[in-house]
């Protein structure tokens, strides 16, 4: 009888398995049976459906029972992002198993705080793993299997893919090794039930990135959810607004990339993340649905930026005559500009205008 966990066959099935390694049906499978084709012949097969996660105006982030990818430059983002998922599971009375190769639980619960996650909610259905030793087939492996089976997730993350493989003494550059620690662990989790979510970097080369995270080939190969990628735009941090786009680099099941549009490079844009700070302790993330060119509204963004330029370098106020003197542009965009700066409070509303905060950035359509 093979060393228990999900996916494993017992040969001898009038032998049950013992009881800390007993799964639901959804986890213990024999899969070189035939599968039962009835329900697609029939029509009442669906292709699944992304409900894990939410974007703002309500499609999905993540197929369950699929494994996925989320990868980014340091500072992207992509941590966030997936906590932003978390937030939404959690508050919609679901599990998430948070695997952790990289932070620790101050930092992971900490970031969960500051996106004012309710505090009996961690305490009750976020259940954070710090694995200091290999995953194993003994009493780590039953761990894992008795937490997955008992609290049956809608997300399983998997944080630090590179330091994953490393514990396990596996090559982050060797597709073997790669389809290894999949069926290991991403797998499992996507097994047992879960959107099952790793958390990767991109290589540092963005001319040769194209959809791919750092190492393997097979890294992207053997996804059957969804692969995406962060591109930041703004910084993150304390008291401004960060942007990062969100591409689609994979989506197996097909059912996401109807609600992104096609961007550079064979990828789709799903959408932006934009994290806004207030302080420390609190910061809000919306993921914005994509707008097509032709429907935004025109901002001047880089007029926009000139004038709060304009107005830190003089350290001083300056009227309305002396920012056109010092911006470059038609009279009627600076003066559009400025009325925006205005209304979303950057420079104050009466002459001579003070900068109350330090231009964040935007996407600019000009």
């Amino acid at each position: 009888m093979s060393a228990g966990g999900f996916g494993q066959d017992y040969p001898d099935i009038d032998v049950p398995p013992p009881d800390h390694l007993v799964v639901s049906e959804v986890a213990f499978r024999r899969s070189w049976k035939p599968v039962d084709l009835r329900d697609v012949l029939e029509g009442s097969w669906r292709p699944p459906e992304a409900t894990v996660g939410r974007r703002a105006d309500g499609v999905g982030l993540f197929y369950r029972g699929k494994v996925h990818t989320v990868s980014s430059e340091s500072e992207g983002g992509k941590t966030w992002l997936v906590l932003a998922a978390v937030l939404h599971e959690l508050r919609a009375d679901n599990h998430v198993v948070y695997v952790d190769f990289e932070d620790d639980e101050g930092g992971i619960v900490g970031r969960l705080l500051t996106l004012q996650a309710d505090r009996d909610d961690i305490l009750q259905r976020f259940h954070y793993v710090r694995p200091m030793d290999a995953l194993g087939t003994g009493i780590h492996l039953d761990d894992l299997d008795a937490l997955l089976r008992d609290v049956q997730p809608t997300l399983g993350v998997v944080d630090g893919v590179t330091e994953a493989m490393t514990l396990h003494g596996l090559d982050t550059n060797s597709n073997a090794d790669a389809a290894k620690f999949g069926r290991m662990l991403p797998r499992r989790l996507a097994e047992a039930g879960a959107a099952s979510v790793s958390i990767d970097h991109v290589t540092k080369s963005a001319e040769g990135r194209g959809r791919y995270s750092l190492g393997a080939v097979h890294k992207l190969n053997a996804l059957d959810g969804a692969a995406y990628v962060l591109e930041n735009k703004t910084a993150f941090g304390v008291g401004i607004t960060g942007r990062s786009a969100i591409r689609i680099a994979k989506d197996r099941p097909g059912q996401l990339r109807r609600h992104a549009l096609p961007s550079s490079g064979g990828l789709h844009w799903f959408g932006d993340m934009v994290m806004t700070s207030h302080d420390e302790q609190w910061a809000e993330i919306e993921i914005a649905a994509p707008v097509a060119a032709e429907e935004r509204e025109f901002r001047p963004t880089h007029v926009m930026k000139a004038i709060c330029e304009a107005i830190q370098t003089a350290g001083k106020p300056l009227s309305g005559a002396q920012i056109e003197a010092l911006v470059k542009g038609k009279s009627a965009t600076i003066r559009q500009a400025r009325l925006l700066l205005e209304v979303e409070g950057f420079i104050t509303d009466k002459t001579p205008h003070q900068l109350l905060k330090p231009w964040d950035g935007g996407e600019s359509n000009e």
